[in-house]
């Protein structure tokens, strides 16, 4: 089933022709409405008019997740302040997030192509769906929110916590579908089996997992576990949310809602495009987005891109499966973590000395951060009550800056070892197969 044929079963000339216009109409936004964009583009001698096809995209500036800081918190708005409905918000490296404004047109796109993906993995209006990302500033949960009910499903606005009285809920109200980060799904199936109740006694058939990094081992002991079928979802904050590239039921890589995210692959080391089918950094620019739309925005994330029409009858660009990331950014139950946040509040508290080692690993299925540093030589002691309340201080400072709380490990000094090269920080003991 097929939410949007027009779009998603363009012939690649008609969708070519489609991106070439509507990178125009974006170019010329961007050009007259953000000064960054208009400064980037004038120091490179290009001009909106310069603008002429989808290949032309080659011309223009790439954006980076320190550009988004450094115009902190509207710098790369477009849209005029009374235009902005909502304002979602992701983790930056310094503290400061990084600020979406979302136009009444942005919401609107928003929910049509989280629609495309929900219909992709079978969910019909007959279905009723539990959507248990996390609600508020991450996009997560009213991406979806919104994407269920614009299909006309029935939404159960679930959130996370509290898995036991879910569990009752998905048996009680007959949810048959779920959106949440895999980690969460297996966390839930865990919960299931110790309260004693059979999968074949829930009615759960699709589930929509993505915000955090899974394999394919662990959507076989997901879909065994809670009975049903686990499908990919794609998306960043800065881009749009859950909803920018999703799987069919070939599972084949994930298709791009290319109509509104141009996709392109680059060498990270020498910003080249790359032709398809080769690995590198992803880099989308928001063809339609008014809030905050953004040219050439580099993920990070290293994959490959797949053309062709699918078997299930759509003709949109394919995405691998993320291999990697070309910087250090770790994903830990959906949240964005960099190693440089942590030791900004190490460097920032006089009791530390700027040594700390962070240890990742997944524990009865859900992500867990360590975070072990050593304490300078005239602030450790015996006295445990100074201990505890420094260890607490350390907590509370972290859980604000990252938004989930870790495990602090207070170290004696000198116990952390040293590099006599490039210092190793991290630790991830998650098996990624």
């Amino acid at each position: 089933m097929i939410w949007n044929p027009n779009k998603e079963c363009m012939s690649r000339e008609q969708m070519r022709e489609l991106q070439g216009k509507r990178l125009q109409k974006l170019v010329q936004y961007v050009y007259h409405n953000v000064p960054f964009y208009r400064n980037k583009m004038q120091a490179m001698n290009v001009s909106p008019e310069d603008i002429v096809t989808i290949d032309d995209i080659v011309k223009l500036p790439f954006t980076t997740k320190q550009d988004l800081r450094d115009n902190y918190p509207y710098g790369l708005q477009a849209a005029p302040a009374s235009e902005i409905v909502r304002v979602h918000a992701s983790s930056g490296t310094t503290g400061n997030p990084t600020i979406v404004g979302y136009t009444r047109k942005d919401l609107a796109v928003w929910s049509e192509v989280m629609t495309r993906c929900l219909t992709a993995y079978g969910v019909t209006r007959e279905d009723t769906f539990s959507v248990s990302y996390g609600y508020g500033l991450f996009t997560g949960g009213l991406g979806a929110h919104y994407g269920v009910e614009n299909l006309g499903a029935t939404v159960i606005p679930a959130s996370t916590g509290n898995t036991e009285k879910h569990i009752h809920l998905i048996k009680d109200l007959n949810i048959t579908g779920i959106a949440c980060t895999p980690s969460y799904a297996l966390y839930l199936a865990e919960t299931l089996e110790k309260l004693g109740i059979d999968k074949k006694d829930i009615g759960l058939r699709v589930g929509a997992f993505g915000a955090e990094p899974w394999t394919e081992d662990m959507r076989k002991e997901i879909e065994s576990r809670l009975g049903l079928k686990g499908y990919n979802i794609y998306g960043l904050s800065e881009i749009m949310g859950p909803g920018v590239s999703y799987e069919c039921q070939e599972q084949n890589g994930s298709h791009i809602n290319e109509d509104h995210f141009y996709p392109e692959i680059i060498d990270p080391e020498t910003l080249e495009q790359l032709p398809d089918g080769q690995q590198g950094e992803l880099v989308f620019t928001t063809l339609t987005k008014e809030g905050m739309p953004l040219l050439r925005y580099r993920t990070k994330d290293l994959c490959t891109l797949m053309t062709g029409e699918c078997p299930c009858g759509r003709t949109s660009v394919r995405m691998s499966r993320i291999v990697g990331r070309s910087d250090d950014m770790l994903i830990i139950r959906g949240i964005n973590v960099f190693p440089s946040q942590v030791e900004s509040v190490i460097l920032e508290m006089q009791e530390f000395e700027p040594q700390y080692m962070l240890i990742v690993d997944r524990v009865n299925n859900l992500d867990t951060l360590q975070v072990q540093v050593e304490v300078r030589r005239d602030f450790f002691s015996d006295d445990i009550g100074s201990m505890l309340a420094m260890k607490k201080k350390l907590s509370d400072r972290l859980k604000s800056i990252l938004s989930i709380a870790a495990d602090v490990r207070l170290m004696e000094p000198g116990s952390i070892e040293r590099s006599q090269g490039k210092g190793k920080h991290v630790i991830d003991k998650r098996i990624l197969k």
